[in-house]
């Protein structure tokens, strides 16, 4: 497992700016949380997506050309810090 934190570079004040990613080793997220500018956070696994929020349906390839995008900002981070953003998030409504 990856677990990956990007930020993303935009002023829709409508559309999440972090996105909090676990990447399983077939290359698809597992899981995903995103954080909005008011701060809200909503989180998705399988089981639990909405209107706002899902897992990609494709494999995320590789963090660095992510990362080498103008409007991304991308970084490994720990499976900890990554629970603990999870554990903060809600479910979609």
């Amino acid at each position: 497992m990856e677990y990956w934190h990007v930020r993303w570079l935009h002023d829709d004040p409508d559309d999440p700016i972090v996105f909090y990613s676990e990447i399983g080793d077939d290359g698809y997220e597992s899981r995903k949380v995103q954080i909005y500018r008011d701060g809200r956070r909503i989180r998705a696994d399988e089981q639990h997506e909405g209107a706002d929020i899902a897992l990609g349906e494709v494999p995320v390839g590789n963090i660095s050309d992510v990362d080498a995008q103008p409007e991304f900002e991308a970084v490994l981070v720990a499976r900890a810090l990554f629970e603990s953003v999870w554990e903060s998030a809600s479910w979609p409504p």
